[in-house]
Parts: structure tokens; C-alpha cells; sequence
């Protein structure tokens, strides 16, 4: 271990932490902690590409997250310690989820989440509504897809209710992350592979995409034609200002629900 590391701060509206944190977290391969309305990187090596990346990011989304940076070089210390402690227990419907060193909760459907690298503890409202719509859609003997799955959090929730869940990503540190995961909740998946939907076989009952508003756009062939007759999409990740752009692509699919947090809005089709 080097006597000095360097330590990036991100500032923000707290609705968008979590969004971003998973987007670091996916490209740094170090050290993130996660505060209201407080990012912060750790890392031996130089954080100025993740500000970069991040600054992309958002401009790329059309509705601008103000951000400020702080970049700082500090002696060594145990900063994984300092992160388990910033994760805390959340309750969703009958779900609960918590990191390892917290006690699972009697009476609740527990998930154990170690998040990390590939975030989403449930914290963010996306993480959040998905769970919300998973608990009343998906059902026993369901075969499922999370597309993104990231943490594999939403995967484990289907599988907690009984389904049989399958899951990939574009990201390796994610699908390394779900894998872990699902260890760590002693349960299976039935496929793990990194990539997307367009190498999906078969038809599901219901698939879970909690992305990004863009990336749902570009995908939607190949999540409708793995979606069973009478189905179940979960889209999820949409900022409220492109839910009109992904509503028109997915126009041909029936809207059975919709859900609102903060600024991000989660849509549930019924392919029909």
C-alpha cells in the first residue's frame, strides 16, 4: 500500500448520487463512498479521467446535474472502513435489503448486497421503483431477465420470489459483482453472460432493464422479441424530461403502470 492516495469529491443533488456512483463505480475499479449528496473516489491513481467521464456523462444526458469537484492527495488510511459504514439497511415492499455486516431483518424477504464496486443497494429511486414493480409482477416459476443488472439486486429479488432468473451486462466489474452476490445470498441464476439482450434466447415473462433512457431506446427490438406474449417489461433509469422518447418507442406495448420518484420514472408495458 502507497503512503498517499488521491481522493476525488463530487458535490450533487442527493436524487442522483446513486446514478452516479454505479457509473464511477463501473469505471474506476476502486474505492467509492457514497453520502447525501456526496460522491467521494479513492484511489492510488490519478481520478482526474473519472471526473472526465463523468462530465460526459452528463452532458450526455440533456437534463444537466450540476456537480462540483474536488480533487485532493491525503496519506493512507482504512477507507474501506469509512465506506461500510456509509451503507445502510433499506425496506422496500416485503423486500430488505443490507450489506453483510448489518443483521438480516425477520419477517422481510432479505437480500444480502455487497456493493462494492457495481452499486445499487436500493438506495436510488430507479433500484427502488424496480422493486416496487417486481414485487407485484413478477411471479413464482417466472423466467426472468435483468438487463443491466449491475449489483444483480433485481435479480435476486425475482429469485427470492421464486423465479428463474437470468441476467447480463456490458460491464465485467458488474457481472463479477452479481456473481458475487448471488453467492453471497446462497441462491442460483440460471444464465450469467456480459453483453445485452441481443443474446438472449428464448422468451421471458417479464425482463427488468433498469439503464438509462438512451440505451433503452437503442435496445428495444431486442428486448420485445424476447418478451412472451402477455409479458412484462420494467424499464427503469428514465429522467422525467426523455420519458416522452421512450414512451414513443415503446408505443406498440400496452403501459399497465408507471411509477414516479424524484426526477426519474419507472414504466411498466404488458406486451399484448
Amino acid at each position: 500500500m502507497r503512503d498517499k492516495y488521491y481522493e476525488l469529491t463530487l458535490t450533487l443533488k442527493d436524487n442522483f448520487v446513486e446514478f452516479l456512483a454505479d457509473f464511477i463505480a463501473n469505471i474506476a475499479g476502486d474505492g467509492v463512498e457514497i453520502g447525501k449528496g456526496k460522491i467521494i473516489v479513492r484511489s492510488e491513481n490519478s481520478v482526474n479521467y473519472i471526473k472526465d467521464a463523468v462530465e460526459s456523462l452528463i452532458n450526455s444526458l440533456g437534463k444537466p446535474i450540476k456537480v462540483n469537484y474536488k480533487i485532493e492527495k491525503k496519506s493512507n488510511e482504512d477507507w474501506i472502513l469509512k465506506y461500510q459504514n456509509s451503507i445502510e439497511p433499506i425496506e422496500v415492499g416485503e423486500f430488505y435489503i443490507y450489506p453483510s455486516w448489518h443483521e438480516k431483518k425477520e419477517g422481510k424477504i432479505n437480500i444480502k448486497i455487497d456493493p462494492a464496486l457495481a452499486f445499487g443497494s436500493g438506495h436510488h429511486a430507479t433500484t427502488f421503483s424496480c422493486l416496487e414493480a417486481i414485487s407485484k409482477y413478477v411471479k413464482s416459476g417466472d423466467r426472468v431477465l435483468d438487463v443491466g443488472c449491475g449489483s444483480g439486486i433485481l435479480g435476486l429479488a425475482s429469485k427470492k420470489l421464486g423465479a428463474k432468473v437470468e441476467l447480463c451486462d456490458t460491464d465485467p466489474i458488474s457481472i463479477d459483482s452479481c456473481a458475487k452476490n448471488f453467492e453471497l445470498n446462497g441462491v442460483e441464476y440460471e444464465e450469467l453472460w456480459e453483453g445485452s439482450a441481443n443474446m438472449a434466447k428464448g422468451e421471458y415473462n417479464a425482463i427488468i432493464a433498469n439503464i438509462i433512457a438512451d440505451v433503452l431506446k437503442m435496445i428495444d427490438r431486442d428486448l420485445k422479441r424476447v418478451l412472451k406474449r402477455d409479458g412484462i417489461l420494467i424499464l427503469s433509469g428514465i429522467l422525467d424530461n426523455k420519458e416522452q422518447d421512450v414512451a414513443k418507442v415503446y408505443s406498440d406495448l400496452e403501459l399497465i403502470d408507471r411509477i414516479v420518484k424524484d426526477e426519474w420514472v419507472t414504466l411498466i408495458y404488458k406486451k399484448v
